[in-house]
């Protein structure tokens, strides 16, 4: 799967229904644009709570994530105006291992007013939504990791087809970290392995309150690390 993440409200999804219709023709990948229509949401209201706008925003995450695979080229047509969003979806594509691309369709102030008024749809933003969301917009850097690959499109630009084709299916997937990479299985030992050494930290303390007082420091074993007890465990055992 590959992952597009395109920003502002302005021309955006008939780009996205460009990339579709562009990779649908020339791949074998299945392609699925995900947006905030699917939700049928009243974008006004939504986008006038965050809390609203949050849940939104998980919400679509995880639709991209629920739709990553090998076979399928994933389109979010979203504002994702938000660069700790944006991170967010990095991270996600870091941890499936697949590449990605951002498609930022830039355009004025002025012109996103007046291409809202003309919406075809039902449901443009207010004029109070539209300047909100434009005061908070977050433009994407290219010099920022979870904003590249980078491709800034203006009003009357063609998109560049073949650059955004080799970006998410001909790039090396960026490599996982150990925030986002899997920890490995435990080996079939690791409850008597685990049973051991905590047997082995509990006499130790125990042992050593024998002799020690509440404060002193133990060692604790298999580390460097000493541990300071506020109570004696042995004489609370003992009273039990």
């Amino acid at each position: 799967m590959q992952n597009f993440a395109e920003n502002t409200d302005t021309g955006k999804s008939r780009r996205a229904r460009e990339l579709r219709d562009y990779f649908s023709e020339n791949t074998d990948k299945q392609v699925d644009i995900i947006g905030d229509e699917m939700h049928g949401i009243d974008k006004n209201s939504v986008y006038a709570d965050s809390q609203r706008e949050k849940h939104l925003r998980g919400a679509l995450r995880s639709e991209v994530e629920r739709k990553i695979n090998k076979d399928h080229i994933v389109i979010l047509d979203s504002l994702n105006y938000i660069k700790g969003y944006r991170y967010e979806l990095f991270c996600l594509i870091k941890h499936v291992q697949t590449p990605h691309c951002l498609v930022y369709c830039l355009t004025t102030a002025s012109l996103s007013s007046d291409w809202n008024k003309e919406r075809e749809d039902d449901y443009p933003y207010s004029q109070e939504i539209l300047d909100a969301l434009i005061l908070r917009f977050e433009a994407p850097d290219s010099r920022n990791r979870w904003d590249s690959p980078l491709f800034t499109i203006q009003k009357e630009e063609r998109l560049p087809f073949e650059t955004i084709s080799d970006a998410i299916l001909k790039r090396k997937v960026p490599p996982p970290n150990q925030s986002t990479q899997s920890q490995p299985l435990s080996s079939s030992n690791f409850l008597f392995e685990l049973d051991r050494v905590t047997q082995d930290v509990i006499m130790a303390v125990l042992e050593s309150q024998k002799t020690r007082i509440p404060g002193d420091a133990i060692a604790v074993p298999g580390t460097t690390e000493k541990i300071s007890f506020a109570s004696n465990m042995l004489k609370q055992s003992n009273n039990n």
